[in-house]
């Protein structure tokens, strides 16, 4: 699945530019250590997370894409730095359960 498909088949908000790329799986956390030590390349990271250690850890391990639930927004810098790194960056309105749901209902596991 490309990230494109991921975007427009469970409605997110773009928050910065992006590429399209594939996306090989899905990792869920708020903490960023887990992140680092749980989550596989080319993954669509969730999370709650809005800081900046977030985009240092979706850098890390080479997510394909960082989906921050629940309708919250990082802040400008967080942002930024996101480009900066070139991660796409996307917000979901749901809930992190229910974004999971929509993840795995497309067959992402």
């Amino acid at each position: 699945m490309r990230i494109s498909e991921v975007v427009e088949r469970t409605g997110l908000e773009s928050l910065n530019a992006w590429e399209d790329a594939d996306v090989s799986g899905v990792y869920i956390s708020d903490m960023v250590s887990d992140i680092i030590t749980g989550a596989e390349s080319g993954c669509v990271l969730v999370t709650l997370q809005t800081h900046k250690s977030l985009i240092a850890a979706a850098n890390l391990v080479d997510a394909a894409l960082v989906v921050v639930t629940h309708g919250k927004r990082p802040g400008d810098d967080v942002v930024q730095l996101a480009d900066k790194a070139g991660i796409a960056l996307f917000s979901s309105p749901v809930d992190t359960w229910r974004y999971a749901v929509q993840l795995f209902e497309l067959g992402m596991r």
